[in-house]
């Protein structure tokens, strides 16, 4: 542990003490309202020191991400130390949830980098244009197309990791041309089981993964164009070590056709009006493991409508946004058990009982310029927001527990948001103060014996609870020169009727094996803190050093720890780069969390600390592009868990890559 924090202390004191010469700003302008552009707009895995690295991998770069792991395959996003409940994933701004229960089908796992532009992270209310949330959002923006460049365009991509075995390949194909373009990318994944530190494997963490993204689009005019995009993504054959069932099948269908107006005067900049569709298919298989006491399946569908309509624009010193959303979501799961005794009859029950919510919002927000230095930012949503049960037998089994509940449940949700920046030099100081509302999600309102191998209860829904509450004040100061940025944000969240599980010694469980049973309950309130701190320094013109800490904590109304916590967390990056060449080499790690959420399940974690080693070479001829890159992960084999692995499943060990990707245009 000693050895983990003199490493934090070199990596902040050493990036201090150099700040000397010019730096390039990965961020762009740094501003109050915590939205973190992590990508760039085009070519975003071109820039990546592992080009062909996975969505949440490449997430994970935020301070405010972080991932629950459950094997080596869609990860949970977790922002703010907030789980997928209390926060909004969209792709292009659209609404999708996904359909398996236990949570192995983030929306992330449908998007892959070759085809992502750039990632939006939005810290508490920032966020809130997408609909309700509290700890904030993630909107993955694929890449767009214009009038500028015509022809065709292009490349290939290509990779292999040494410790599971992955083999990467992929290709994309366009052509641009003054009123049309057309585009399409395509990827595929495989990978054997993957091995911890001192090579010891981890069954049941293999993968196939197929992903086909394709966007076109028709310019009426200058001002006006129609696109239509759609995203095919299919894995199968997916083992979670962590969880005592694996998935044949996880396939996601997203369409979507969109009208756009960008103007070239008048107060109106852009407006966008979009209506999508999505259908999400999530089937959970223990076929594979050994000794199961009873086989089941636990197939899940999830389908949405949706729309937006989305208007930016200025008026003198107003800089504003009317965003009016819609969605229409279908949940339902099932779990079927199948006895050992043929003379037995089948086991089966809804654990999402077909559950039908329905959304009206509209967000509202407007950037206020004070003066050449002050800054004023204001928003507020307001939403309508309904869940029907409509299965009756899924119904009839929720009513045991809750004999008076309605199928139907509606709810008012708002929010409100204000935050203040202030320029002075080279600083650049602000705070903010917020208030959101959400409703129970579909397992938290509904779920009928979801089980968590984590803790080992089952858990039931609450169609009763209240809407959860949460008032916000967050800060930020940052101090920029040419070669040298630092900035340091914080927030603190006080919840009112948290939810969460608690425990109901009156109700037996069904799980084999399960500890007992929990009901999803408010309790009065909670409180969550987080603070990171970012610096870059670059120093004789090719090289930059790059640092991170964050520091979270969270508490329930009896003092209790809250699960999936943060303890501090740090990394610290070297990097070079001159013409074609660059290289880099990256410490990252946890202090021990000795904070531990005991209450709710969770162990102590030790600290880990991790080297990864990695260089690359650009080729360049007229329009074509060839980037080799290569690295090590896990340099010394380390054997270590995180505070956020699912039953302390293990991380992966040494791991060799090289990644090829070649560009057109």
């Amino acid at each position: 542990m000693m050895k983990n924090i003199v490493s934090v202390f070199l990596a902040v004191f050493s990036t201090i003490c150099w700040a000397q010469e010019k730096v390039n700003d990965s961020l762009g302008t740094v501003n109050l309202n915590e939205i973190i552009v992590i990508g760039k707009k085009t070519s975003l895995h071109l820039k990546q020191a592992k080009s062909l690295t996975s969505v949440e991998d490449y997430l994970s770069g935020s301070t405010k991400v972080n991932m629950i792991k459950r094997g080596a395959y869609a990860w949970e996003p977790v922002i703010n130390n907030m789980a997928t409940e209390r926060t909004v994933i969209t792709i292009d701004g659209m609404r999708i949830f996904g359909a398996c229960t236990d949570k192995m089908d983030p929306i992330t796992s449908y998007v892959e980098v070759s085809n992502l532009a750039e990632a939006t992270v939005a810290s508490g209310q920032q966020g809130s244009c997408h609909g309700s949330t509290i700890g904030g959002s993630v909107d993955l923006k694929r890449n767009q197309f214009s009038q500028k460049k015509t022809g065709w365009n292009g490349g290939f991509n290509s990779g292999f990791e040494s410790n599971n075995l992955q083999k990467i390949i992929g290709g994309s194909l366009g052509y641009n041309e003054d009123r049309y373009y057309a585009h399409v990318d395509f990827m595929y994944r495989d990978a054997d089981n993957y091995k911890a530190g001192n090579d010891q494997e981890i069954a049941f963490s293999q993968f196939t993964k197929y992903n086909v993204s394709a966007n076109a689009g028709y310019f009426l005019d200058k001002k006006n164009i129609l696109e239509a995009s759609a995203i095919y993504d299919r894995a199968t054959n997916v083992g979670y070590p962590a969880l005592p069932m694996d998935v044949s099948l996880a396939e996601a269908q997203i369409m979507s056709l969109s009208h756009k107006y960008i103007p070239t005067s008048g107060f109106i900049s852009k407006w966008e009006t979009k209506a999508y569709f999505n259908s999400i298919t999530h089937k959970m298989d223990d076929t594979k493991r050994p000794n199961v006491p009873i086989h089941m399946d636990m197939p899940g569908w999830s389908d949405t409508y949706g729309f937006y309509s989305k208007i930016n624009g200025k008026i003198k010193k107003h800089s504003f946004l009317v965003d009016l959303n819609s969605f229409y979501n279908k949940s339902i799961a099932e779990m079927t058990m199948y006895p050992d005794n043929p003379g037995e009859n089948l086991m089966f029950m809804y654990t999402w009982p077909d559950v039908r919510t329905f959304y009206n919002g509209l967000a509202l927000e407007d950037n206020i310029a004070l003066s050449s230095s002050e800054q004023l930012r204001v928003s507020t949503n307001i939403g309508f927001h309904s869940n029907t049960v409509a299965n009756d037998f899924g119904l009839q089994s929720l009513q045991i527990f809750y004999p008076e509940m309605d199928a139907t449940k509606n709810r008012f949700l708002k929010s409100f948001s204000g935050n203040y920046t202030k320029n002075i030099q080279n600083f650049e100081l602000g705070f903010g103060l917020a208030y959101a509302e959400r409703a129970p999600s579909v397992s938290e309102g509904y779920g009928f014996y979801l089980y968590n191998s984590n803790d080992f209860y089952d858990y039931i829904g609450n169609p009763n609870l209240k809407n959860e509450k949460a008032m916000e004040g967050n800060f930020s100061a940052a101090y920029k020169t040419n070669p040298f940025t630092t900035k340091i944000t914080g927030s603190y969240f006080y919840f009112s009727d948290y939810i969460i599980g608690k425990i109901d010694p009156k109700i037996n469980p069904m799980t084999i094996g399960a500890a007992g049973v929990k009901i999803y309950e408010a309790i009065d309130n909670a409180v969550i803190f987080n603070t990171d701190l970012n610096m870059e320094y670059a120093f004789l013109e090719n090289w930059q050093l790059k640092s991170q800490l964050t520091y979270s904590v969270g508490k329930d109304n009896e003092g209790n720890n809250l699960p999936f916590i943060s303890p501090i967390k740090y990394s610290a990056g070297l990097s070079f780069k001159k013409e074609n060449f660059n290289a880099s080499v990256t410490a990252l790690g946890n202090l021990a969390q000795k904070e531990f959420a005991s209450t709710y399940g969770q162990t102590k974690t030790p600290d880990y600390l991790i080297l990864n080693l990695n260089a690359g070479y650009t080729f360049k001829w007229n329009q074509n592009v060839v980037k080799i890159q290569s690295g090590i992960e896990n340099i010394f084999d380390k054997y270590y868990t995180t505070y956020s692995d699912w039953n302390k499943i293990p991380r992966m060990g040494r791991n060799f890559f090289v990644n090829l990707a070649f560009s057109f245009n």
